[in-house]
This record gives structure tokens, sequence and C-alpha cells, in this order.
């Protein structure tokens, strides 16, 4: 009977766990993956991120089939054009 109690408590405070983490799932503040199962594929990818100083950035990400470059700031985020992503002609 003494490790009943123990035994009780542990299996509560799990159940209370996974309460929560359904909750703020269905409210979109928390994602979660079980380990070995795969998700849709991705379409979103950082391929790499250079920082320009404490709060400047730029940014590579591939989206779907292109690249962008991205310009971060601390008030903003712009898609830098021009020939990135193009071959230059000679």
């Amino acid at each position: 009977m003494d490790i009943l109690q123990p035994i009780a408590a542990i299996v509560l405070v799990m159940a209370l766990l996974a309460a929560v983490l359904v909750l703020l799932k269905r409210r979109g503040t928390a994602t979660f993956r079980l380990p070995g199962v795969s998700g849709p594929p991705r379409r979103l990818e950082v391929v790499e991120r250079l920082s320009l100083g404490p709060q400047h950035a730029l940014i590579v990400v591939r989206a779907g089939g292109r690249t962008l470059l991205v310009g971060t700031a601390p008030n903003s985020c712009q898609i830098l054009e021009g020939s990135f992503g193009k071959e230059e002609k000679a």
C-alpha cells in the first residue's frame, strides 16, 4: 500500500501535463512531433543566416522552389531583390 500512493501521484501529474499540452496545441501556442513520426514535408527552410550586427541580419530562405535573400532589422523584414538566385550574364 505504501507504493500505491506515489505511483498514483506520478500518474496524476503525467495526466495533467498531457492535458495542458493538448490544450496548448489546440490553441496553437505549442507544437510537437512524436519521435519517429514524420509529418508533411517542410516547404520553408532557412539555408543560412549572417548577422550584420546585434539587430540586423541577412537570411537565405528556400521557400518551395525559390531561394530568397531576406534582410531583417528591428522593425522590418524585406525581401532583397536583384540578381540573387539568377545567373549573371557576362
